[in-house]
């Protein structure tokens, strides 16, 4: 299934995705949050889609974020190997971890906003997984899939100067205004498939900068939950950004950050595309 909330007139609409038809979720739900992720609520909602209880609608033409209510934003610094080499880091021994604020989540289509201040603002294409049963200190990678409601698309933005330059933690460079397009959907397992085997990309005013795929990964989704679980509790609604391929402004020889009216594009295979027009604060 594809979960969604359609940008309506008359206001954010969640809606699910099945076999190419869309249908209205509100007899079910106000809204995709935390609570419709559990195995419950999802099952409950494939009964209804297959006992054809929900009223079918239009596919929408633009895109809220999918989820409401997010709890945390964790995020994976380093995790593709071609990523740390272009940064010139080795790769961690473990996953690196900061949090993003979950007021910094836009729709997959909003503006974003480059702070007054920047001079590097900077693009990553993630995959963003979404929990949806309580995880604490889970056993092995092996035991995270059961753990997963979904999966999405994170454009995990960045202000370089303000991450590595200006001192202290990353989370400065990280939580900046807009800074988390994020959806157009939640897609469940069964239908993104593989996870280890989704292709990412993203252009920048039509030039493909970054065309990686999470094969690369050098941490996988699985370890990755299981590993987050180890020192944080992870609720329903709480979203992982896994990494990001080669490819960002920060590993170029020109830097080639992005400006006002930039026009950045993403897609990660299954999961939809993402499409945001850069503007300065």
């Amino acid at each position: 299934m594809r979960l969604a909330h359609a940008r309506t007139a008359a206001g954010d609409v969640p809606v699910v995705s099945h076999d190419q038809r869309w249908f209205d979720l509100r007899p079910l739900t106000a809204a995709i949050a935390p609570a419709t992720l559990s195995p419950t609520a999802l099952a409950g909602i494939r009964t209804a889609l297959d006992a054809d209880e929900l009223p079918e609608v239009d596919a929408p033409t633009a895109y809220a974020p999918p989820l409401s209510g997010i709890g945390k934003i964790v995020c994976i610094g380093l995790n593709y190997q071609d990523h740390a080499a272009e940064t010139n880091t080795p790769p961690p021994d473990e996953p690196i971890l900061f949090l993003k604020a979950p007021d910094t989540v836009v729709g997959p289509d909003d503006d974003v906003l480059i702070p007054r201040t920047s001079v590097k603002t900077d693009y990553e294409v993630e995959l963003a997984v979404v929990i949806g049963t309580t995880a604490r200190y889970l056993p092995s990678a092996e035991h995270a899939a059961a753990y997963i409601a979904g999966y999405a698309i994170s454009n995990d933005v960045s202000e370089r100067a303000f991450q590595i330059e200006r001192g202290g933690q990353w989370d400065k460079g990280k939580n900046c205004e807009t800074f988390n397009p994020f959806g157009p959907w939640l897609v469940t397992p069964d239908e993104a498939g593989d996870p280890q085997d989704l292709a990412l990309r993203l252009s920048v005013n039509g030039e493909l900068r970054q065309n990686g795929t999470t094969k690369d990964m050098i941490f996988g989704v699985h370890e990755v939950v299981r590993y987050v679980s180890q020192f944080m509790t992870l609720y329903p609604g709480d979203v992982i950004n896994t990494g990001t391929p080669a490819g960002v402004a920060l590993g170029r020889p020109d830097g080639a950050f992005l400006r006002d009216g930039d026009v950045v594009e993403l897609e990660i295979s299954g999961l939809g595309r993402q499409r945001q027009i850069f503007r300065q604060a």
